[in-house]
């Protein structure tokens, strides 16, 4: 029988995320607004230039749109992803760490590896769901690749997101059943926001499996994900923070150069889907 349990959404900026951008969060206060990435372009100046082709659309024209602009990417390999990683996950109060995706634990960046507390490589979007394994494009693409520890990363498998389940014990906040997983409530909207990119990016071109969210759950080897209104709500109660927004401008900056749209322009989940 599912345990019960209290969401309670992250303030859109977090303490630790708010570090990583210099900025002060108030004791007992919830911060209203998150500040800007230092040296980042302001959305609107992508909305000049990146985003352009995709303004004032809606539904398909829309996804369509901003495929074509997101997939012009440089693309990794699988081993180039473990030192990415390492720094689009860097931990900003300690940088010789990385954040673990649904622990939440700080943990070495060198303790990568398959042994049951070290981290490893949790494919958001599972790579069961469209057989894409670990090829170059979806299976190596870091806007859903996040460092999470090994028997966690198991626990969750490939199964769907929806809400409820039994408390996953080595990780607080996070629920599971037999064919669902619920993230704690810090990263619902960035796993949500993780599931749409892939949505987007590949729509069966490049030799992959057209991938899309459906509302339902136990799809197994199918190339879709649920539950997508379950998806909706968390990307809408938990918008992006600090952490999520520059983890967006490393991986644009440094590593794939594209972006993922629905942590620019949250509304636009409601606009395609």
């Amino acid at each position: 029988m599912p345990v019960p349990h209290i969401r309670r959404w992250k303030p859109l900026a977090m303490t630790a995320a708010a570090l990583l951008v210099g900025i002060t969060v108030p004791a007992a206060a919830d911060a209203a607004t998150s500040a800007p990435t230092p040296g980042a372009a302001p959305v609107s100046a992508y909305d000049d230039t990146y985003y352009q082709d995709a303004l004032g659309k809606t539904g398909p024209e829309l996804k369509s749109a901003l495929h074509t602009i997101i997939s012009d990417q440089t693309k990794l390999s699988y081993d180039q992803v473990w030192d990415a990683l390492k720094v689009t996950d860097e931990d900003p109060a300690n940088s010789s760490n990385v954040l673990l995706l649904y622990t939440n634990r700080s943990q070495s960046k060198g303790s990568n590896g398959g042994d049951p507390d070290q981290w490893n490589r949790e494919h958001v979007w599972a790579k069961s769901h469209g057989d894409f394994g670990t090829a170059t494009g979806p299976g190596t693409d870091i806007h859903h690749l996040r460092p999470e520890d090994v028997s966690v990363n198991s626990t969750r498998g490939n199964k769907d997101f929806d809400n409820g389940g039994s408390a996953v014990g080595e990780a607080p906040g996070n629920f599971t059943d037999s064919d669902s997983f619920e993230p704690r409530d810090a990263v619902k909207g960035d796993v949500a926001r993780m599931i749409l990119y892939m949505a987007v990016r590949y729509d069966g071109e490049d030799g992959f499996a057209d991938l899309e969210p459906n509302d339902k759950v136990d799809n197994g080897s199918a190339p879709a994900i649920g539950r997508l209104s379950v998806l909706k709500q968390w990307s809408d109660e938990d918008p992006p923070d600090a952490f999520e927004k520059n983890r967006n401008d490393v991986i644009f900056d440094q590593f794939q150069h594209n972006r993922n749209p629905f942590i620019d322009h949250p509304e636009w989940v409601e606009a395609i889907w």
